[in-house]
């Protein structure tokens, strides 16, 4: 069987459901797509938790995933070099995928696994594949053991 008749015998709705993942990760030579970060980030952290716990060393790093009243973020909490706890979308602007990390490199950076894009821990771009793309940066409270990440 074709493609297109693969895709027929589907029905409109799940030809779409298909192929718009494929057709999203795509894009011209030289054009760099936005990716949106959800609207309403506001949430706290315990840092005496067992889920904390890599962010009591210099360089540790924790992903959070949720959805709170129909928001969803996908976010990497981290404790760099300095000891200063930071945040960012952990969906890289660069392509829209989920694999921002923080490494310890070059004083510690943003890192996407995906296509080596890596940013400073203001977002902006250390690399030409991000330019005018800078990561999404959630700003950090601390109080007590309690660490807040909001907008």
């Amino acid at each position: 069987m074709e493609r297109k008749e693969f895709l027929r015998s589907l029905g409109a709705g799940a030809a779409f459901a298909l192929m718009f993942p494929c057709a999203q990760g795509c894009s011209k030579d030289g054009e760099l797509e936005t990716f949106p970060v959800s609207n309403g980030v506001d949430f706290t952290i315990d840092l005496d938790s067992a889920l904390a716990a890599p962010l009591a060393n210099n360089g540790g790093y924790i992903s959070v995933k949720s959805s709170q009243d129909l928001t969803y973020f996908d976010i990497v909490v981290a404790r760099n070099l300095q000891g200063e706890l930071i945040a960012a979308s952990k969906i890289c602007s660069h392509q829209g995928t989920e694999e921002i990390r923080f490494i310890s490199e070059d004083g510690g950076v943003f890192h996407c696994t995906t296509h080596q894009s890596r940013f400073a821990q203001d977002g902006t771009s250390l690399n030409l594949n991000t330019t005018s793309n800078p990561l999404k940066i959630f700003s950090t409270e601390l109080d007590g053991t309690i660490l807040r990440v909001f907008e």
